[in-house]
């Protein structure tokens, strides 16, 4: 009785599990012995249980993976799930257990045993050889080992004979004459000037910032010597103007005048208008524009120079806006390419803003001074005849009218070293400077910018000392503008 309830009881869990199928397990004379009034039998004829060692259908389904136990689970030969779950039974519990057969994987062992006999095939009618043999064929001296087929035994070093060794020395003696040889500067590329020597005051000044890992003190006056080599390659010409049929001093004085306006109002670092001035003038020192195209250069070199310098570079849009819509954003970064396609994207261009920062620090970073420094820098980029001048020659100008607009004492020697320049050399830029702000006023967005006393209307005073000083330097007509002398 408890042995028949046992039954009963896997065949419900049976029936519970896969609803697909039915097992025979309980007949009706058992079912009757039992008092099971409720039982359904199934109306078709029952099936038996394959059994457990039979050879797999093999036109039944596979599972993804494949068997992974050791049991051939049986399926319906119509696809249905299984009646049983008889894998769950552990080797324990059947002692006299399924014996695991190799008939369930006979299709997968032929088939990996065939891969594996065909890719250890190495007669010359094979696929490798004749691979091996087309390889040999277009590099006969080859010096790199090939990779081992799939599959297929690590293969010892294939003994090269002495002739391709003898290549590879030459190959391996030969590769170090392709690299390209260092171009020494040429004389232009040379400083016009002779260094002076190292004061014990500037010493010390570099001595305190050796304990600041963000200064770089070891490195300053390396840094500072590249850049000056580098400034005769961003030099643009300074008769440019020759070649340019629309254009003249007067409208190229007109756009820069305009480029400080869009960057004050953008709120941009001094590198960006630099930057933005001397892109315009290389370029136009390489091509011929016409006077309807000229605000598009200006508005894209502005564009280039704010995404070169600026840690937030203004939209597209704002530089399409601030042209009163005149160019559209396509033509913006059409002419964007174009610019920097001309001038082989070559934007490494010395700033005198580093050259001045440079100097402040043998004038004990004084405010006044710099600020005034800023606007006399300024100077260079409207006034076409301080554009064949160096950055650096610029801004050694500038600190020094700046410190003597302000009487702050002379150029020593420390000034001297840090800006790179004595005073007889700095007098010619000197000289246009004070003569350039001696004279009327023609470009009012730059005359009102530092006329405010954000910055300390540096404007305003330095030309009030430019035109009470200029007969000290030779300047006596001051009544003719830039453009009327020009």
């Amino acid at each position: 009785m408890v042995r028949a309830t046992r039954n009963l009881r896997s065949v419900t869990n049976e029936n519970d599990e896969n609803t697909a199928a039915t097992t025979a397990r309980v007949t009706r004379a058992k079912a009757a012995a039992l008092n099971v009034d409720e039982l359904s039998m199934p109306s078709k004829p029952l099936q038996t249980k394959k059994a457990t060692g039979a050879v797999a259908n093999p036109a039944r389904k596979r599972n993804v993976l494949g068997d992974v136990s050791n049991v051939t689970k049986a399926e319906v030969a119509d696809g249905k799930k299984p009646a049983a779950r008889t894998g769950l039974v552990s080797k324990a519990a059947q002692p006299t257990g399924i014996k695991k057969t190799t008939s369930t994987r006979s299709a997968v062992t032929t088939k990996e045993a065939s891969k594996k006999t065909e890719t250890k095939r190495s007669g010359p009618g094979s696929i490798v050889a004749q691979k091996r043999k087309m390889m040999k064929t277009k590099e006969p001296a080859a010096t790199k080992e090939e990779a081992p087929e799939e599959g297929e035994p690590i293969r010892k070093k294939v003994h090269t004979s002495e002739k391709d060794e003898n290549a590879q020395t030459d190959v391996k003696q030969e590769k170090p004459a392709t690299k390209e040889p260092v171009v020494s500067p040429g004389p232009e590329a040379a400083a016009p000037r002779h260094r002076p020597p190292t004061p014990e005051a500037a010493k010390i000044l570099d001595s305190e910032d050796l304990d600041d890992p963000l200064m770089v003190a070891e490195y300053a006056n390396d840094i500072f010597e590249y850049l000056r080599d580098l400034e005769p390659k961003s030099v643009p010409n300074p008769q440019y103007m020759a070649h340019q049929d629309d254009l003249d001093w007067k409208t190229r004085g007109i756009l820069i005048d305009w480029l400080v306006e869009v960057h004050t109002r953008f709120h941009l670092l001094p590198e960006t208008l630099f930057l933005a001035v001397n892109i315009v003038d290389r370029f136009l020192s390489e091509k011929v524009v016409q006077l309807d195209r000229l605000q598009l250069v200006g508005i894209t070199a502005m564009f280039i120079a704010s995404k070169y310098e600026e840690v937030l570079s203004p939209h597209i849009a704002n530089f399409r806006h601030i042209a009163d819509d005149g160019f559209t954003e396509a033509e913006i970064l059409s002419a964007e390419r174009f610019v920097l396609a001309t001038l082989n994207y070559d934007l490494s261009y010395p700033n005198p803003m580093n050259f001045l920062r440079r100097i402040s620090k043998a004038d004990n970073y004084d405010i006044e001074s710099r600020t005034f420094g800023k606007y006399l820098m300024e100077i260079g980029l409207l006034d076409h005849r301080l554009m064949g001048y160096r950055p650096s020659h610029i801004a050694a100008a500038a600190m020094y009218l700046a410190r003597l607009i302000l009487d702050r004492g002379e150029w020593d020697e420390t000034l001297a070293y840090y800006a790179g320049y004595t005073e007889e050399e700095i007098q010619p830029v000197v000289l246009l400077m004070v003569d350039y702000m001696a004279r009327p006023v023609i470009h009012e967005a730059f005359f009102k910018k530092y006329a405010s006393k954000k910055f300390l209307k540096a404007s305003i005073i330095a030309r009030q000392w430019a035109k009470k000083n200029a007969p000290l330097y030779g300047i006596t007509n001051t009544q003719l503008t830039l453009d009327e002398i020009s």
